[in-house]
This record gives C-alpha cells, sequence and structure tokens, in this order.
C-alpha cells in the first residue's frame, strides 16, 4: 500500500501552478498576447491567471493545451484502489439516474 501524503495547500498548490505555467510560457519564448492569441483564452484573463492564480477550468485547460502540458491532467483523480479483497466485488462506479420530467 502506498501512502501520498500532499505538503501543499490549496492556494500553495495554486501559486505553484500558475508560476508553472508564466514559466513554461516564456521558455517557449511567447508572449502573453501569443498565448492568448494560441490558446483562446482572452489576455485579460491570462494576466489575471499569472498574477493571481484564477482562472476557470476549461481556461485552464485551453492555456495547458497550448503550451503542450495537457497530458498532465489525465493523472489528476486517479482511480482508488482496492484494499481489501472484499474491495473487488463492489461496483466500480455508481451512476444517479434522472427522472423524465412530464406525463
Amino acid at each position: 500500500m502506498s501512502l501520498i501524503l500532499s505538503l501543499e495547500t490549496p492556494s500553495e498548490m495554486q501559486d505553484r501552478v500558475c508560476v508553472a505555467a508564466r514559466s513554461r510560457r516564456l521558455a517557449l519564448g511567447l508572449t502573453q498576447s501569443d498565448l492568448a492569441a494560441k490558446s483562446g483564452v482572452p489576455l485579460a484573463t491570462l494576466k489575471r491567471f499569472e498574477q493571481k492564480g484564477q482562472i476557470s477550468l476549461s481556461g485552464l485547460l485551453a492555456l495547458a493545451d497550448a503550451l503542450n502540458a495537457l497530458a498532465g491532467f489525465g493523472a489528476l483523480f486517479p482511480a482508488v484502489e482496492a484494499t481489501r479483497l472484499e474491495d473487488l466485488d463492489k461496483p466500480a462506479a455508481r451512476q444517479r439516474v434522472r427522472k423524465r420530467k412530464g406525463p
């Protein structure tokens, strides 16, 4: 069994992500205007992200794609591994069923 501890707070992780994105942009020789145009993210949004770390998930993914860093998001929420034999018999995931409105 592996135990992974995160010593970073969400705020620290937010800061680390926006610094890493800015560093990658600069390493690729892109200006903020270049990246905004390439990603489709408005320049003001990109500036706010690099300064304050504030951005929507769709904006963050668009920037990551434009910076060739989208692959890292695939590991963001890894599947929970079974720790007991009984866990293997449980259904993998439950899905909510919506009730139809109307007659």
